[in-house]
């Protein structure tokens, strides 16, 4: 195994990249020129691969594979195999409870995380469903090879266990935050978290998405949005959410916001710890 990092993680492939359209707000990643590239590390968004080491980067590298997410894209199943994970670059993945003809949303992940991760507790089979909300791109790599990996590189595994304590931390703060907490926390919450996940203040949410995760009624959530805008805290447009003062915003929202916010900035902390102790 080299040290040389792949070239699937030097940039995206040219024709998944001319597929993928940039969200609104979201700024711009191009590419370094060939003289600026630095020799041995390459720009990846994703938060996981880019804290990892570069012999790390590069075992995992060489079974990565880039993966073009494109909107209502299913990843993944409740009680099906899990055959890939999915290491976010750019977009936006709603987990979710599904039973019975209903849904509930337990997360959102972003770039700061992966799809895919249930395998770590020694489970074949997803426990939820997985779909994109937002379109935009990957790094995917089949659950054996990363398997494979974790065995020679245990560093790969503890960065994946720090992230999984995270989310499923806000996984079980969504199903207290359902029942406790009102329309307007809720709401505001969501809008804090999702605009953390995909790194942008403009996303691409309907009022009767947000009615349908968050077990709203279409006109609260209108009512309340329209509240929000009338507060100088957004802007709403046809298809589009706008946030104009995220800090205003924030305040809005209940505890969990702050609570998962933080869960994953904790997962961070400690995967930098790692990197100084090593």
């Amino acid at each position: 195994m080299t040290d040389r990092v792949p070239a699937v993680l030097e940039t995206l492939d040219c024709s998944a990249a001319a597929a993928l359209k940039q969200l609104p707000g979201t700024r711009p990643t191009l590419p370094l020129s060939p003289a600026k590239r630095p020799a041995k590390r390459p720009f990846v968004k994703n938060a996981i691969l880019a804290r990892l080491s570069v012999p790390d980067l590069a075992a995992i590298g060489e079974c990565l594979e880039p993966f073009i997410l494109k909107e209502r894209m299913i990843l993944q199943e409740p009680k099906k195999q899990v055959e890939h994970v999915y290491f976010l670059e750019t977009g936006l993945v709603s987990l979710r409870v599904v039973a019975a003809g209903t849904m509930l949303e337990t997360a959102v992940i972003g770039y700061r995380g992966v799809v895919g991760a249930s395998f770590l507790w020694g489970g074949h089979l997803s426990s939820h469903q997985s779909v994109v909300i937002f379109p935009g791109s990957a790094h995917r790599i089949r659950v054996e090879d990363l398997r494979r990996v974790m065995k020679v590189h245990p560093e790969v595994r503890d960065h994946l266990f720090d992230y999984v304590q995270a989310l499923t931390f806000q996984c079980v703060q969504a199903g207290l935050c359902g029942v406790r907490h009102h329309r307007e926390q809720r709401l505001a919450s969501w809008l804090c978290l999702a605009s953390e996940a995909v790194d942008a203040r403009v996303l691409p949410v309907t009022h009767d998405y947000l009615s349908s995760v968050l077990g709203l009624r279409r006109a609260g959530v209108t009512e309340t949005l329209i509240r929000f805008e009338e507060q100088g805290l957004l802007r709403k447009m046809r298809g589009v959410l706008q946030i104009d003062d995220h800090k205003a915003l924030e305040q809005k929202a209940c505890c969990c916001y702050k609570l998962v916010s933080a869960a994953y900035a904790s997962s961070q902390s400690a995967i930098s710890a790692q990197e100084q102790a090593s």
